[in-house]
């Protein structure tokens, strides 16, 4: 099976049509299936932020598999017209070390976006809007949470910049310490935080 119609057998969790965009689908990320896709966009240099450079396909595929182990951390392509555009992470910051950082709200939801690279040349305007649009129904409004937290790297100030140009507000910068598991290793990292909340994302 093609990893196109592997992509169209999976139940979506989400699925909304975005005007002037088309009809994005949130499906299940299938750690193996997907391992050529997802790691020929953190292997990127574009993507260094993300912390996967370096790592091989299978490496990348051991690292997901795992998140499915997980109740607490869960991981989804993003579909645009049946194609991949993009890696979502959600999490449970209480289960996170960003829960260390900031006092945990009931209802807050984690969020770790990674958009696929463009082709040569091939401008995309509107894009985060649209795909931050749907992903803020998805946790928002399927879900029934009451605000998304984001963490990029300070460093990666086009992420920032974008959040914040789609209605996030900034909170603090914090360090994120280290994780040294079995399992997951993360080196310390100084983020910015951000935060969307259902009612300034979906004002009455």
């Amino acid at each position: 099976m093609s990893d196109l119609a592997a992509h169209r057998t999976r139940e979506p969790v989400h699925e909304q049509h975005v005007d002037g965009f088309g009809t994005v689908r949130v499906v299940p990320l299938d750690a193996h299936a997907d391992a050529g896709t997802v790691h020929g966009w953190v292997s990127g240099e574009r993507a260094a932020f993300w912390g996967m450079n370096g790592l091989t396909r299978e490496q990348v595929a051991e690292i997901y598999a795992h998140m499915d182990t997980l109740e607490t951390h869960h991981a989804f392509l993003i579909l645009k017209e049946e194609e991949p555009v993009a890696l979502l992470q959600t999490y449970e910051p209480g289960a996170d070390r960003v829960g260390e950082c900031y006092p945990v709200e009931p209802g807050d939801m984690g969020v770790h976006l990674l958009l696929a690279p463009a082709g040569p040349g091939a401008a995309r305007p509107g894009w985060t809007a649209a795909l931050v649009r749907a992903i803020a129904s998805y946790v928002l409004l399927t879900l029934d949470r009451r605000r998304i937290v984001v963490d990029p790297d300070v460093r990666n100030e086009k992420a920032i910049a974008r959040f914040l140009k789609e209605g996030f507000t900034a909170g603090p910068e914090v360090v994120l310490p280290e994780v040294d598991i079995p399992d997951v290793y993360l080196p310390e990292k100084h983020a910015q935080l951000a935060f969307l909340t259902r009612e300034l994302a979906f004002p009455q």
